[in-house]
This record gives structure tokens, C-alpha cells and sequence, in this order.
């Protein structure tokens, strides 16, 4: 059996100058703008396909939901007491 060592394809050093394809800072704007991106359990994604459709569900909960949102409980905590 090979080690690691016999099976690397990996050059130990690249010289960048050569390659081709390569756009240096391409995505450094947006980076910047910073990203909010959310994972979906795999049950939410199959009903929002799109992103448009989970942004109209969640703008449907604000306008009937009460602003200050803080943190709620998680759906499993049951229900709150006073």
C-alpha cells in the first residue's frame, strides 16, 4: 500500500505568474460586503426551492410577528412560562 507521500500529485511549490484562468481579487467586493447565508435542514429546503420563496415566507412571519424578535426559544423547548 502507498503512503501519502508516493501518492501525492501535489507540487511542493506552484508558480502562480504561469497559470492562466486566474482573476486576482474577483470576489473581493463582495467579500467585503460580507454574506448572510443560512443552511436549511433538508426538510425546510424540499418545501422553499428558491430563494425568493423562502425570503416571501419569512417576510409573512415578520409582518405578523412582533419585532423585537430577541431570542426566541427553539421549537422543541415547549411552551414558555411566565
Amino acid at each position: 500500500m502507498k503512503n501519502d507521500r508516493e501518492t501525492d500529485e501535489l507540487l511542493p511549490e506552484y508558480n502562480f505568474d504561469e497559470m492562466s484562468g486566474g482573476v486576482r481579487g474577483k470576489y473581493a467586493q463582495a467579500y467585503r460586503q460580507g454574506t448572510n447565508l443560512a443552511r436549511l435542514d433538508p426538510d425546510v429546503a424540499q418545501a422553499f426551492k428558491t430563494d425568493k420563496s423562502v425570503n416571501e415566507a419569512l417576510r409573512a412571519i415578520l409582518r405578523v410577528a412582533p419585532r423585537d424578535l430577541g431570542n426566541p426559544a427553539p421549537a422543541d423547548a415547549g411552551p414558555r412560562r411566565r
